[in-house]
C-alpha cells in the first residue's frame, strides 16, 4: 500500500464523516466505488484482518446515560446511533438501514 492511496482514502473518509452522507451517498456524489470505500474505511480503522473472517455477530454493550431514553436504541457503526424506536415507529428503522 502507498502512503499516498492511504492518505486519499483518509481525506475521503474524513470528507466522508463530515458531510452527513450516507457512505453510498457519498461515494456516488464523489465517483468512487462503494466496495473500494468500505474497504479502506476498515482498513484505516485498523479493523481488517487478513487472516480472521467476520463472525456475523454484532458486538453488543451497555450504554451508560445520565437521562434514560424510552424504546430502543440500534448503534450502527461510525458513530451513528438511531434512538426511540419503538412498536409504533420500527417500520423508520427498516427504512433507515435500506438507506444505508
Amino acid at each position: 500500500m502507498t502512503h499516498e492511496r492511504e492518505q486519499l482514502w483518509q481525506q475521503h473518509i474524513t470528507q466522508w464523516q463530515a458531510s452527513g452522507l450516507s457512505g453510498m451517498a457519498y461515494c456516488k456524489q464523489q465517483s468512487l466505488t462503494y466496495c473500494r470505500f468500505v474497504y479502506w474505511r476498515k482498513k484505516l480503522a485498523g479493523s481488517v484482518s487478513e487472516d480472521a473472517a467476520p463472525s456475523g455477530f454484532a458486538r453488543v454493550a451497555p450504554v451508560s446515560r445520565s437521562a434514560p431514553t424510552d424504546g430502543l436504541t440500534v448503534s450502527l457503526p461510525g458513530g451513528v446511533s438511531v434512538t426511540g424506536l419503538h412498536a409504533g415507529n420500527i417500520e423508520l428503522l427498516g427504512a433507515v438501514l435500506r438507506q444505508l
